[in-house]
């Protein structure tokens, strides 16, 4: 079973990065594949090896607190890897714990592929089993991410989660809004509307 990697990043796209260790090169599912240093550095990501009949997957953190929380929300009835992986690209592990430790639906809901069904059980199967997750969390970026779950508009939440729709609506592909979104997030100021965070984005893909 595969613990974790240690290599440099060799080639990504919108969902998975492959990571070259020794010659070898991994194909690791990542919430933000485009996060990760380029091919001039070495990154270590913290793998789950995922197992089923048709296929071998290994998803990538870049903490063991990701890790640890990613492997919490698959065992949510409901929720499988894909799932999983949409929720920690749409917000920072930090934040999603918060949010579930405060019971704040209307959070969770932003993030993709949540709806208020599926945000109720994550709370009502995970809010009392993350207390050995939020422990790894530095004090100041989880008091942040208090904060950051009472802000509807905060970036990577809910405002981005209506400008991608928008951009898709407009006819631009799912990868090509994930690809912009790489560069908006690092723009963005907390409490941006959706139409800020839309014209930060095409923006970004009118310049290629």
């Amino acid at each position: 079973m595969i613990d974790f990697l240690r290599g440099k990043v060799a080639h990504r796209e919108p969902e998975y990065a492959v990571i070259d260790v020794h010659g070898v090169g991994y194909r690791v599912f990542c919430p933000n594949p485009y996060a990760l240093p380029d091919r001039s550095g070495e990154v270590t990501v913290y793998i789950h090896h995922h197992v089923r009949e048709d296929a071998i997957l290994l998803f990538g953190f870049a903490s063991r607190e990701e890790q640890s929380l990613f492997r919490r929300l698959i065992d949510v009835t409901g929720i499988g890897p894909k799932v999983a992986l949409g929720i920690l690209s749409g917000a920072r592990p930090e934040a999603v714990v918060a949010a579930i430790q405060q019971e704040n639906v209307t959070f969770l809901m932003k993030l993709p592929g949540i709806g208020k069904k599926t945000a109720q059980r994550i709370i009502l199967d995970l809010k009392d089993k993350l207390a050995a997750v939020s422990a790894g969390f530095d004090g100041a970026a989880l008091s942040v991410a208090l904060q950051e779950t009472r802000m509807p508009g905060s970036p990577g939440t809910g405002a981005w989660s209506e400008a991608k729709e928008a951009l898709l609506a407009l006819g631009y592909t799912e990868a090509e809004a994930d690809r912009a979104w790489q560069t908006v997030k690092s723009k963005a100021k907390e409490g941006d509307s959706p139409d800020t965070l839309i014209k930060l984005a095409l923006q970004t893909l009118y310049a290629g």
